[in-house]
């Protein structure tokens, strides 16, 4: 037990990437899953998606809101002239067959795509149908994404012997000095790690070793969100044969990845329904029939540990991106970089607050503004930045009005930022930089 009085602190998983403002999240799986109908329903085009290996060669990009009701309140209240909400970036990636890692089905392209997103999308078929070919032959969805995490982790392997050779060789000329040699220690155990079968992102890693794969962006560092593409019977009545065996193997791995049924069939059903007109009486009618795609977006941008906060003002609303954990002059310096090099401090004030009391000058008056300095611990515990900057482009945007949202979630209530006047936050005793 911990000593009397002392609380303990839950430990923090170590998020790997560097994921900016614009978040990309890769649709993966063998042929034939579903993948692009998914996008489809996803961004609401329609690209092709036929029924056989490869219809897809070039990825498919769409950029899709982020849904968040304080956000729509947000735009409701201040009516700007321009609204950009939070989004996620959607690449639909060709499928992968075993033996892509060495270049079957021109794996090497496809896993070059999946390199370029955060995260993944990893599509599996649960469905079974005579008229939908699957590559394999039959449908088995543990198989299915086993040949996915196998070549995913054969070519981070084949990536990570190329860096350990090339660092070696430096290591033992002397160049680079003692951090060359950590450095093809921690590429070694890098490697042991993946040859034992194991994804990058299951392990524990030193500050280090997250900077070397960091910078190296292996596949299996990605966070995994698994889509069960179910039929649509299954899906309505909440049964499906394949679901139980898929938990279980998610389970087994170790990694507590999420995993989400869905019926892609479904979803484009919902959405000719929508287009038609008949969606809110569809909906009326069958209360239980709902769709899950805002929930896929969600699950993504989590698994990444990532919050989102808004600048607001008659001029534009706006979203942002921001990994949990960050401090309040990270936040800052993802609106503009000199916000978070001139940061002083920030007031806090609850969304609930500025909900219920209507006005930021009127949270002030309840006394519900706080003052706090920069050195809190994070994002989570601060709001309204003062900050000494000189940049035209960040002056533009101080004059707007900012809310920054930074505790919990909406039902145990927001903390926000709030700068209305530029002209406020410049400390008369600070000398502005050229």
């Amino acid at each position: 037990m911990p000593p009397k009085g002392k609380k303990t602190e839950e430990p923090t998983r170590t998020y790997l990437g560097r994921p900016g403002n614009n978040v990309k999240i890769g649709i993966v799986g063998v042929p034939n899953v579903g993948k692009s109908t998914f996008f489809n329903c996803l961004s609401k085009l329609h690209i092709p998606a036929e029924n056989f290996p490869f219809c897809t060669i070039d990825p498919n990009d769409a950029v899709v809101p982020l849904p968040d009701q304080r956000f729509n309140w947000l735009v409701d209240k201040y009516q700007p002239t321009s609204v950009v909400p939070p989004v996620i970036s959607i690449t639909d990636i060709a499928g992968l067959v075993r033996g892509a890692a060495e270049g079957a089905g021109l794996g090497n392209a496809f896993l070059s795509h999946i390199q370029a997103v955060d995260a993944i999308y990893h599509m599996v078929r649960a469905f079974d149908s005579t008229e939908v070919t699957h590559v394999e032959g039959n449908v088995d969805p543990v198989r299915d994404m086993k040949i996915i995490q196998e070549e995913l982790r054969l070519k981070d392997i084949e990536r990570v012997k190329k860096e350990a050779v090339g660092v070696k060789k430096l290591a033992e000329r002397g160049l680079g000095g003692k951090e060359k040699k950590l450095e093809y220690e921690a590429l070694c155990k890098i490697q042991e790690w993946l040859e034992a079968g194991k994804d990058v992102s299951f392990g524990t890693w030193s500050a280090q070793e997250v900077e070397i794969l960091n910078t190296m962006q292996l596949l299996t560092a990605k966070p995994v969100v698994y889509l069960i593409n179910v039929s649509k019977r299954d899906y309505l009545r909440k049964s499906n044969k394949y679901l139980p065996q898929i938990a279980e193997y998610v389970k087994e791995r170790g990694g507590n990845e999420p995993v989400v049924p869905l019926s892609c069939e479904f979803e484009l059903e919902l959405l000719d329904l929508e287009a038609a007109g008949q969606l809110e009486t569809y909906t009326k009618e069958n209360p239980t029939h709902k769709s899950v795609l805002n929930r896929v977006l969600r699950m993504g941008y989590q698994a990444l540990g990532l919050i989102h906060f808004f600048t607001a003002g008659k001029d534009e609303v706006r979203g942002w991106t921001i990994r949990k954990g960050r401090m309040a002059p990270q936040a800052a310096g993802v609106i503009h970089t000199d916000f978070e090099k001139g940061f002083i401090m920030a007031e806090v004030q609850a969304f609930t607050d500025l909900k219920e009391l209507g006005t930021e000058e009127a949270v002030k008056k309840a006394g519900k503004l706080k003052q706090q300095g920069k050195k809190g611990r994070d994002i989570t515990s601060l709001t309204i930045p003062k900050c000494n900057v000189s940049c035209p482009l960040a002056c533009s945007i101080w004059k707007r009005g900012v809310l920054w949202p930074i505790r919990g979630n909406a039902a145990a209530g927001m903390q926000w930022m709030n700068v209305s006047r530029h002209e406020s936050l410049l400390l008369p005793n600070r000398r502005r930089s050229k």
